[in-house]
């Protein structure tokens, strides 16, 4: 299987510069050892012999996109450490072709490598990696391995290509969505190439976007996005919106997204309050790794201080709270339902666990399920699977008692829909007033247009019922 199902694409693939040789990914493995391993390797097959190497053997965790250099003596690609672990850090390696000495070109660097591209001199490699809530262009050296900034600001950049002296790239942000820049890499000044959206966006007032740095109950301080109404006015009293990101490891970025859109949540009277809580990349890897086997724990206190530290302001309404999210982020609102302690007044979920022993045995990605949750439920001997299993939502139903809309997909492999179902049950069972949508025809996301105008429409139904 190259490229790798279901996300890999070309760039899992690559020709040596002279063509006699092609560099794929793949994950040579069948059955239960398909399910539970994320070993991916990096492989050459050679149009002149027709023999097949492994060139990243006893790698042990994802090997991905290769990339030879322009004088074809290296190649570059991406590899995770630890077999199972799909959120582990992906560090940029190189492999000297002549002596196959690998060089980790980012060792010393905290943060992952995303997407990167070769210079035209072959001795730097330019890339992007989140870092602190945004996403920005990097150069390393081959021979020093020294890091250097080239952009900043609060935009995330998506992709990076060379063109000629200057770097192309694909940029967003909270308030903007996708388009195509230029770089300069010595100042990291960008250029926009394309207007795709200036027409639409001419039309449209975007909220104030807000960079706030909260106490977490720890003694740490997390970055949290706060984005506010566009006419928003200090001295009105605003509802406002928790948004529980999902992944887990996904960092809550500027990104731009036709579903979980904090600008439209904005526009339609709320704040919004985005914690990078425990867990997400771009604040080093003990962060990141911290929520691995701890998913009602800490997290969770991140989640509860980055609302209550907004609902000090003024012009927040405390007794106008919600609190959304899809994925992990369902799965957060499941667990918040049961232990709020009265601060929200609504709930909205899409695609969450609300049942972690099911969801072990129902998720197609077992590797997953084996590093976060600990391992399975049954064995009594691991501490850390049944710590997992005891936060597991639906056992604090007893404390449900907030109104909550659910949503799901039944093409969702990743969490089955029967998930929502429970817990929509649940609800009903208990008197509770509580919705359900779903989507016969969607998977983990809504991707289809119309499907994503009715989500949002039914999104701000709900929350408009219960908080304005």
């Amino acid at each position: 299987e190259s490229p790798l199902a279901p996300f890999g694409g070309m760039e899992q693939l690559a020709w040596s510069p002279a063509g006699r040789t092609i560099a794929y990914t793949s994950r040579k493995k069948k059955g239960k050892e398909y399910a539970i391993s994320t070993n991916s390797d990096i492989y050459f097959y050679s149009l002149e012999t027709a023999r097949t190497q492994n060139m990243t053997e006893g790698m042990m965790g994802y090997d991905t996109n290769p990339q030879f250099s322009p004088d074809g003596k290296f190649m570059a690609w991406l590899s995770m450490e630890r077999d199972g672990y799909e959120a582990d850090k992906n560090r940029l390696f190189v492999l000297e072709l002549a002596t196959g000495k690998k060089i980790y070109l980012t060792e010393s660097f905290d943060y992952n490598t995303d997407s990167f591209v070769w210079s035209s001199d072959n001795r730097t490699i330019y890339m992007v990696s989140p870092v602190k809530g945004t996403t920005q262009l990097f150069a390393a050296d081959i021979v020093s391995k020294m890091i250097t900034p080239i952009t900043e600001g609060k935009h995330d950049y998506l992709s990076v290509a060379l063109g000629n002296d200057r770097l192309i790239a694909k940029r967003q942000s909270l308030s903007q969505p996708t388009e195509i820049y230029s770089v300069d890499i010595a100042s990291g000044q960008a250029t926009d190439l394309s207007a795709e959206n200036k027409e639409i966006l001419d039309e449209l007032r975007m909220g104030a976007v807000e960079e706030r740095w909260i106490a977490t109950t720890d003694g740490q301080e997390m970055l949290t996005w706060v984005v506010y109404p566009p006419d928003f006015d200090a001295k009105k009293s605003y509802p406002t919106l928790l948004y529980c990101q999902g992944g887990p490891q996904s960092m809550v970025s500027q990104f731009w997204s036709y579903r979980w859109n904090l600008q439209i949540m904005a526009a339609n009277g709320y704040i919004v309050v985005a914690p990078n809580r425990r867990g997400l990349p771009g604040f080093g890897q003990e962060w990141l790794e911290q929520i691995s086997g701890d998913y009602g724990g800490q997290n969770m206190k991140d989640y509860l201080a980055a609302i209550d530290a907004v609902a000090k302001e003024p012009f927040v309404d405390k007794n106008r709270l919600g609190c959304t999210g899809a994925s992990y982020g369902g799965f957060s609102v499941y667990w918040l339902a049961g232990n709020h302690k009265g601060r929200f007044k609504a709930f909205l979920a899409h695609a969450g666990i609300f049942n972690l022993e099911a969801q072990y045995l129902e998720t197609e990605e077992m590797w997953f399920a084996n590093w976060d949750m600990g391992g399975p439920f049954w064995d009594k001997s691991n501490a850390v699977a049944q710590k997992t299993y005891a936060t597991s939502p639906h056992k604090y139903l007893d404390k449900w008692d907030t109104p909550i809309m659910i949503t799901h997909g039944e093409y969702d492999y990743r969490i089955l829909a029967s998930q929502g179902m429970m817990a929509f049950n649940a609800a009903q069972l208990k008197g509770i007033p509580s919705r359900m949508l779903i989507f016969p025809d969607e998977n983990h996301w809504i991707s289809k247009p119309q499907n994503g105008i009715l989500f949002q429409r039914e999104f701000f139904r709900w929350f408009d019922e219960w908080l304005k």
